[in-house]
């Protein structure tokens, strides 16, 4: 199990993440929902290593992750941001042979050739193989990044907004392969995202957030009720439910001075 316990993180003196405790179990997806500010991105950063929590620890099948080499970190945690600057051109192939890099001594081995080979193939990306990144459309390179971390053989993946900037098509398409992949080869996942409803289909758990605290966490029709919508983003909403999940209508925007 991956363990957040009572994370705080603060930037310039003032608090962004306040106590936060999430518990992600392999096999599962959990999403975190919010909005704008709220956040998502600084937790992920938290878990992932890349900035250092005030205070609160991260435990993965209960060792601390903060003394972890960072090599180590990287065989357990797969890290996917929002999008990902490359410094110098490379091609598919070569991008997600990076994510082998905490296997690696100095050089490739056939194994992580082979593997980074497999996971294109899995992740149907054989027909870009060789082409370069900045050729690719949003979702093609988003499925790129995911299977560069999943050639780290990571054992939870951390992904910051997968489907944002993407088309209806490539939402679905990598929702469904990161929900194939947590399923089938026995991974936990974190997931920030904005869309509710695609969250609702998805996901085991649902966290809300709100200023840097959990608001509310349970199932999907547990927690996307018109009452949590209304304190966590303030728009008044209506939830149906059909083919077991919860489906949000907006309605309006609250004003401030609006009782619930």
């Amino acid at each position: 199990m991956l363990q957040v316990l009572n994370l705080a993180f603060n930037y310039n003196g003032s608090p962004i993440l306040k106590g936060v405790d999430i518990d992600v179990r392999k096999g599962r997806m959990v999403t975190l929902a919010g909005p704008n500010g709220a956040g998502k991105t600084t937790l992920l950063k938290c878990i992932a290593g890349i900035l250092e929590p005030a205070g609160g620890a991260v435990l993965i099948e209960s060792q601390d992750a903060g003394d972890m080499h960072r090599k180590e970190l990287a065989r357990r945690l797969g890290y996917v941001p929002q999008s990902e600057t490359l410094r110098f051109p490379m091609t598919v192939f070569e991008t997600v042979l990076t994510g082998r890099s905490p296997h690696m001594a100095w050089r490739p081995s056939r194994k992580d050739l082979e593997y980074s080979a497999r996971i294109i193939e899995e992740m149907n990306l054989g027909d870009l193989a060789m082409r370069d990144m900045d050729s690719l459309s949003g979702g093609q390179a988003q499925k790129v990044l995911l299977a560069k971390a999943l050639a780290q053989e990571p054992d939870y993946l951390l992904l910051d907004e997968p489907t944002s900037s993407l088309d209806l098509h490539h939402q679905l398409e990598v929702l469904e392969l990161v929900s194939g992949l947590v399923e089938t080869k026995e991974m936990g996942a974190l997931v920030a995202m904005h869309d509710l409803n695609l969250a609702a289909r998805f996901s085991h758990t649902i966290l809300l957030i709100r200023q840097g605290e959990i608001f509310c966490q349970g199932t999907p029709r547990e927690v996307i009720t018109p009452e949590n919508i209304h304190a966590v983003y303030r728009v008044e909403a209506v939830v149906r439910h059909g083919n077991g999940h919860p489906y949000v209508q907006p309605l309006r925007c609250v004003a401030d001075n609006e009782n619930a």
